[in-house]
């Protein structure tokens, strides 16, 4: 809200009961130093509001007096003001007043709706927001002077100003006490313009030619702060587009595993637990071998992973794709975690079996072997115990890094050369990275054909009211997935250790 303040030399009609003062603080239809022009009715919206608040000079920390009455006139608006004598403003403005030291009126107001005068170069005031109202030394617009008073005995004071030197020259000081942040430029003269009419300046003028060659004026003005863009007006900012997303785990290692479908609130499966093959060559007319089949149900919970926040509705409404950024990032941080419960979950309460807890899984220790030895006899385990192909090798980063450094002994890079892209894969496969696994360990295993990631309902997000939402104006944004994971096999999954 940008205020402005216009004074004007009013006369003081009348001042019965002590401290009662009426005075026409604006006048219409004059135009000021400032080329405006206040139009009658200005005032009429904001008089029908709240009635404006007396100030001493516009200090307002110096609360004075307050509005009895405020009405427009032909001449202008007039306000019936009660100063409160109890205090040292009060008193001391309406004594004042009274002795004719403040004779002039100013008011503090916001601009509503006003138009300009091209041929005449004055801006019609067509409508104002009236805050305040000021006794002051000095105004802005040539009017009648105060003319008289009545003390508390209802006697009168003599003049203290007549009508023939109301119209003499201002020099306006700069008064303090204005409200934080706001420019009053209509009561005081710019620099410029107070060097331009000193005296000193057009001495200046009429002692020097053209063709001097220098010369000096000297004059005395006040300056108060030097203006910066810290201290003055800041340089404004206008923010970019860029988002800098929170540094955190990648998604990867779901890449890696299959994904079916469920319409159950757990997967059941068939697992072949005996199986015995007596195919054999058969003499004619002897007895065939008979094979044994067992098969055993197993079945995995689905599990539900939610997480939701709270939006308000201006906030979606004032953002351009706030909502899509928001509804990106829970379902960001609903699949993180599901990765995570897939590594390393733990399978009590509510929480998703991973693979380092699933019973069956084979282990392989590094010992004295270089890691990559390692990983090359887990990717056997697969084959011979589990009876699986292996797919792909789960890694933690700082372990990998230490696999592509490796060097021969005359310090050549067994992963190629470091200006160049290593390779991804290891013995064929390719490598997952992700520090959700524990650092030190591997997982090398045949996802392709003994793993599922098994979904009851997909990732989904949702918007709607939760509790009070519709009387604060608010919104929750919830994203879900109910599923489970399983390793069909667990032999054919091996967790290498001591990396």
């Amino acid at each position: 809200m940008e205020l402005e303040r216009k004074s004007y030399k009013a006369s003081l009609q009348s001042a019965g009961d002590a401290g009662v003062v009426t005075a026409l603080v604006s006048c219409f239809g004059n135009v000021d130093r400032a080329k405006e022009m206040v139009m009658p009715g200005a005032f009429t919206q904001s008089l029908q509001k709240k009635l404006p608040k007396g100030v001493v000079s516009h200090d307002w920390t110096k609360p004075c007096a307050k509005a009895l009455e405020a009405y427009e006139t032909p001449e202008g608006l007039v306000i019936k003001a009660q100063f409160n004598l109890d205090t040292q403003a009060g008193a001391e403005a309406f004594s004042n007043i009274k002795g004719g030291y403040l004779d002039e009126w100013s008011i503090g107001y916001e601009v509503i709706k006003a138009s300009y005068d091209k041929k005449a170069g004055v801006r019609h005031l067509d409508e104002l927001r009236l805050y305040e109202f000021s006794p002051v030394l000095l105004g802005m617009n040539e009017a009648t002077a105060t003319l008289s008073t009545k003390n508390a005995a209802n006697t009168m004071e003599t003049p203290v100003m007549s009508a023939s030197n109301a119209a003499e020259e201002i020099i306006r000081p700069n008064f303090g006490g204005n409200p934080k942040g706001q420019q009053w430029a209509r009561d005081q003269k710019s620099y410029g313009q107070m060097f331009v009419e000193s005296k000193e300046y057009q001495d200046f003028l009429h002692s020097h030619s053209s063709t001097s060659e220098s010369g000096a004026v000297t004059f005395d003005v006040g300056l108060k702060a030097v203006m910066t863009t810290t201290t003055g007006w800041p340089v404004e900012s206008v923010r970019s587009p860029l988002v800098v997303p929170f540094a955190t785990r990648p998604l990867q290692v779901t890449d890696v595993i299959p994904v079916v479908t469920t319409t159950q609130n757990s997967f059941v499966y068939l697992e072949t637990t005996g199986w015995t093959n007596t195919a054999v060559e058969t003499a004619e007319g002897a007895a065939k071998p008979e094979a044994t089949l067992a098969l055993t149900e197993k079945q995995s919970p689905v599990r539900k992973i939610p997480v939701y926040i709270p939006v308000t509705d201006e906030q979606l409404e004032d953002v351009v794709g706030i909502q899509e950024w928001i509804e990106a990032q829970l379902s960001f941080m609903v699949r993180q975690r599901l990765e995570s419960e897939v590594l390393v979950g733990d399978g009590l309460g509510v929480n998703i079996l991973g693979i380092l807890a699933t019973p069956g899984i084979q282990t392989h220790a590094k010992g004295a072997d270089p890691a990559t030895d390692a990983i090359r006899k887990a990717m056997t385990k697969v084959r011979v115990g589990g009876r699986g192909i292996p797919s792909a090798l789960i890694i933690h980063p700082n372990d990998w890094a230490e696999i592509q450094l490796l060097r021969t002994t005359d310090g050549i890079y067994l992963a190629g050369s470091p200006w160049d892209a290593a390779p991804e894969r290891i013995w064929g496969l390719p490598v997952v990275q992700s520090d959700a696994l524990p650092e030190g360990s591997a997982i090398v295993s045949d996802f392709v054909n003994y793993s599922l990631l098994v979904e009851r309902k997909k990732l989904t997000v949702k918007v709607g009211y939760n509790a009070d939402d519709w009387t604060r104006n608010r919104r929750t944004i919830i994203a879900e997935v109910r599923c489970t994971f399983v390793l069909t096999r667990p032999a054919a999954t091996v967790h290498v250790t001591g990396l």
